[in-house]
């Protein structure tokens, strides 16, 4: 199992940038899928972004329609840590942001596959 906690969230008008982070403890991060999720209220949780490390340091990155070319993930591999660089916020974006660990081989966006999760942080973006 890993342990993730989720900080960075916070209040942002439409069109700014926030950075949210995801540190991990427990069992190194690389052995998992790492993914950001986000559910807005009255919304199912949805998938926004995921990051892979192969064997090789090689990585593959994946996104959401809604967020690609505007979101950024990342990881800081000695700290253990993912990231989301999120720009060019909308306020559609609004929603508690989730950090997710999955195990499972292959390419992961159901939230039913994601077996560790982080509280949640908030991200407010005003119009």
């Amino acid at each position: 199992q890993v342990q993730l906690a989720e900080s960075g969230g916070g209040l942002v008008q439409a069109g700014g940038s926030l950075r949210l982070s995801c540190a991990a403890s427990g069992r190194t991060f690389r052995s998992y899928l790492m993914g950001w999720f986000r559910q807005a209220p009255g919304k199912e949780r949805e998938f926004v972004a995921a990051i892979r490390w192969s064997s090789n340091s090689v990585y593959y990155t994946n996104y959401a329609g809604s967020v690609k070319g505007r979101f950024t993930i990342s990881s800081d591999n000695a700290k253990n840590t993912v990231y989301l660089q999120m720009n060019s916020l909308k306020p559609e974006d609004t929603a508690v942001y989730y950090c997710a660990a999955s195990d499972r081989r292959g390419v992961q966006t159901a939230p039913a596959d994601f077996g560790s999760w982080g509280q949640g942080t908030q991200v407010t973006v005003s119009s």
